[in-house]
């Protein structure tokens, strides 16, 4: 079992969901059912399948589990392509996000890489 309190990836992955549950604060709120409830809800899975792979009994099992945070990460990324084009974030704060996003994939990859 890892302690995924003292996992970087998981305390950058919840200071990136902070900065997610603030820029979809200003979404508009035709918006709270779709984008804001997506966005929200894949940047809460980012650190929740960090410290629950934690908790498991099998560097395997862990791996399943960064996997699905790796697929949150991907998610997060399209949807923020998506805001972007539909005019709900401007280039500096999608660059912002898009670099934050990238630095906890690299680091998850890099982390699940060494749990085989």
């Amino acid at each position: 079992m890892h302690k995924f309190k003292d996992l970087e990836i998981w305390k950058k992955s919840r200071v990136f969901c902070s900065k997610i549950y603030a820029i979809t604060s200003k979404f508009p709120e035709t918006e709270k059912f779709g984008l804001t409830n997506q966005l929200r809800k894949a940047s809460v899975s980012i650190p929740s399948n960090i410290a629950e792979g934690s908790s498991r009994n099998t560097n395997k099992d862990f791996s399943r589990f960064l996997q699905i945070t790796l697929g949150s990460a991907y998610e997060i990324e399209t949807q923020l392509l998506i805001s972007f084009d539909i005019k709900f974030i401007d280039q500096a704060e999608l660059d912002s996000l898009l670099n934050d996003l990238n630095s906890i994939v690299k680091m998850t990859s890099k982390f699940k890489s060494t749990l085989k």
